[in-house]
This record gives C-alpha cells, structure tokens and sequence, in this order.
C-alpha cells in the first residue's frame, strides 16, 4: 500500500464523516433516549465545553474510553494532578463518567470525548488547547490524532494493547497505520508483544510498562452492605460467574442446577458485563426454575434463592467479597476474555474460558502461578467449581497464587510515569516560574 493510498485513506474518512454529519444529531438523541449519553451535556459529543478552562496553566487532556480504561488510568491521572498539573479527563459512555466522578470528583474537568468529526474535534480543542494528549489502551481516532499533530500537541498512548483481532487488521493496512501512529510521540505497551506489535507496524518510540491495571486499589465496597450480605448467606457455598457474556449466564444456570443436587444450600452470584442485559437473563433464569435476588432492587438472598444476579455499576467489589471462586467471562461465550486482576486481588480462584486473547499476558502470569485455571467448556467448569468446593485447601493455594500474581505485576504505574516525565516535565517548571514570580 503507497503512502499516497493512505492519505486518500484518511481522506475519504473525513468526507465519509462530512456526509454523515446530518445523521449525527438523530443518532446522538437515539442513544440519549436510551441513557447511554447524558441529555442535559450532548452537546458535549459536538465539542462544545461544559466547563471554562483553566487560565494561565499548562493542561494535560486524558481520553478513557469506558469504565475498565477509566479506572486503569485512574492512578496515572492523580499523579500528575498532584504535581500540580490540570486535567481534563475525557470518557464515552455514561458509566465511565459516573467512576471518573466518584473517583477522582474535583481533581479533573470531566467532559464527554468528541466525535470524530473534525469540525467537533476543531472546537473541543479551541477551546481546551492541551498541552499534551494521552490515550489510554487503544482507541486511535484518525481526526483527533491529524488535528492535535496539526497543533504540535505530543501525543502519547499509555496501556496501550493491540488485539489478535486490530493488529491483523492495521497489518492489512500498513501505510495507513503507519500514517496514524507517526503522530504518536510515545506509546507506552501492557506487554512485549504489544511493544512488539507497534514496533511492526511503524511506531517510532514505544516503551513496555506492564499493565496498569495492576496498579490499581482493590475495588471499593460499601462494609454494611458487605456485613449484611455475609450475614444472610452465612456458611452457604458461594461461587459467581462474572462479566458475563450472552450465553455465559445460561451456562451457569446449568452448572448450578447440576452442583445444587450435591450442595442444596449452593448460591451462584451472576454479574453480566452489559447491565441493560439483566432483565432478560432474569427472564430466562426464572425460566429455568431459579429462584432470583437482583442487587439493583436491594435484594438479598434468602434461603430460598438459587442466583444473586448482579445488575449495578461499580458493585463488583462486593460481589467478589462474597466468594472465593470465579468464572471471569467473554471468554468461552465470546471472545477476547475480561480483566480478571480485580478477582486476583480480592482473594478469589480464578477460572476462565480460552478465549482469553485481549489478556493473555495477565492469564500467562497468573496461570503460571497457578492462580488461574483455563477449562476448556461449561462442563468442565462445572466439574473445577465441585472440585473446589471439595477441596479448600486446593482453593486456598489458588487464592494465595492469583495475589502473588498480581504483586509480581506491579510496578506499571512507576514505569508509566517515567515514560511520560519528559513531557510533563516543562510543564512543572512552568508551574514552578509562575509561582516564584507571584
């Protein structure tokens, strides 16, 4: 592919975007009506700003996509807070925005990300005009990235993965990636096959970290909901099957069924990844004979229920504390597996399908450890989970194992900011010759 194809490439993007224009409107009202954008800041997607920017001081503009970048980057983000420095922090869903807020509250400016329309793109940065652009994992938009290199804004992507899945892709397309990432002025890998993959497909400066995510403080819970919840269960066997995707949940119904011939007292938590997902698996449990809790309606287990089914944002640190025993989802129904590090530092075996490719080094690592169990299909699942029930010492070894895991993992959020300290480092001598001179 010749340079010149790219260049038509990127081209045709900006027209297709042009022409799509009209329908953006509708569209952003479509998902509005369905709560996955704010009514009252929509016009935040066009790039106008909700907020005044800071005037006088250097401002670093952080893009979090959804709910898992968010909180990965979460760290990253209040240490260059806390030199100081301003943030904007930028996410895309509803539910990120919520953790943005709960989690960093004033320490950032929040807005919704732009579409990637240059006009949108054009105004957003008219008005915030950052002084550096991070990206956390791997969201590329082609007229963001043209536009702040048209600005001389450096660009870095931090956590950054690439798939099985994009890298065959942007293989395909070589020219075009590399048009796309010599706007990167640093892009800082989870692992040395991401390092690797970027190097490939023409990244000039790319720095392997490890994954942030391993960083991060176990997942908060709320201790009176927590101490009620064990209270009521009291010595019942727990399991749960998280982050669950379509055909997950049914599987573990199964399961449960079959374990609850030998364990009659058995409670199987079920946490899909999609929450708007929850009325239908409802549906289909109840359909099986499964007696239902659902958390959303502060529902407890009695002794009569058979699934807590896990339908709020930000609770899976209470559902983890419930159990010691963990199916990590989208990964025997579906592909490219969850991140299964928060039940790794919260005391839980872990076990999961093997489809597991958007985290196949944290899996080598705990696997390795012997903190992790791959199965092949839902029923050998079903006969770990018996096997661990059955032997706790076994479970035990598992738990010890995954938190070993994750320590060994630590240490990407120090490596990340020493990649990102030549860049931040004019801006703390900037913040440094205005405070001597007041």
């Amino acid at each position: 592919m010749s340079e010149g194809w790219a260049k038509t490439a990127l081209t045709a993007y900006r027209i297709a975007g042009s022409l799509a224009y009209p329908a953006i409107g509708p569209y952003v009202g479509w998902r509005a009506a369905r709560g996955k954008e704010e009514r009252h800041r929509r016009r935040e997607r066009y790039g106008y700003a909700g907020e005044p920017r800071p005037d006088g001081v250097p401002l670093v503009w952080v893009h979090a996509a959804s709910v898992g970048e968010s909180s990965a980057v979460a760290s990253l983000v209040q240490a260059i807070a806390d030199d100081g420095i301003r943030v904007l922090m930028t996410t895309g869903t509803v539910t990120s925005a919520a953790m943005v807020r709960d989690r960093l509250g004033d320490t950032v400016i929040h807005q919704y990300v732009p579409l990637d329309l240059r006009p949108f793109v054009r105004r957003f940065l008219d008005h915030w005009r950052p002084d550096l652009a991070i990206v956390a994992e791997s969201e590329i938009w082609p007229m963001t990235m043209l536009e702040l290199a048209h600005r001389r804004v450096p660009q870095i992507l931090v956590n950054a993965r690439l798939s099985d899945r994009s890298f065959k892709r942007w293989r395909s397309a070589p020219r075009l990636a590399e048009a796309l990432l010599e706007n990167l002025a640093h892009i800082v890998a989870q692992s040395d096959v991401d390092g690797e993959r970027y190097h490939l497909l023409g990244a000039r400066a790319v720095t392997v970290a490890g994954n942030l995510k391993a960083d991060v403080e176990a997942p908060p819970v709320n201790r009176e909901d927590l101490a009620d919840a064990r209270r009521v269960l009291g010595l019942r066997p727990v399991w749960a099957a998280i982050s669950t995707h379509e055909g997950e949940e049914a599987m573990a119904a199964e399961i449960h069924l079959r374990l609850r011939e030998d364990r009659p007292r058995l409670l199987t938590i079920i946490v899909p990844r999609h929450v708007e997902r929850s009325d239908a698996v409802e549906k289909d449990l109840k359909a099986r004979g499964l007696a239902v809790a659902r958390w959303s309606r502060g529902e407890l287990p009695d002794p009569t229920t058979d699934v807590l089914l896990g339908d709020t944002i930000g609770d899976m640190g209470f559902y983890l504390r419930l159990t010691e025993i963990a199916f990590v989802g989208k990964s025997i129904h579906g592909e490219g597996g969850q991140n299964p590090l928060e039940a790794a530092m919260l005391g839980v075996a872990i076990l999961s399908g093997r489809f597991v490719q958007n985290f196949r080094e944290v899996y080598q690592r705990l696997i390795d450890r012997g903190g992790a169990r791959i199965v092949e299909d839902g029923a050998e699942l079903g006969h770990v989970v018996a096997d661990l029930f059955s032997h706790p010492e076994t479970r035990r070894a598992m738990i010890a194992a995954a938190k070993d895991g994750v320590d060994d993992m630590g240490g990407s959020l120090r490596r990340t900011m020493g990649a990102l300290d030549p860049f931040l480092l004019p801006m703390r001598l900037s913040l440094h010759r205005r405070d001597e001179t007041r």
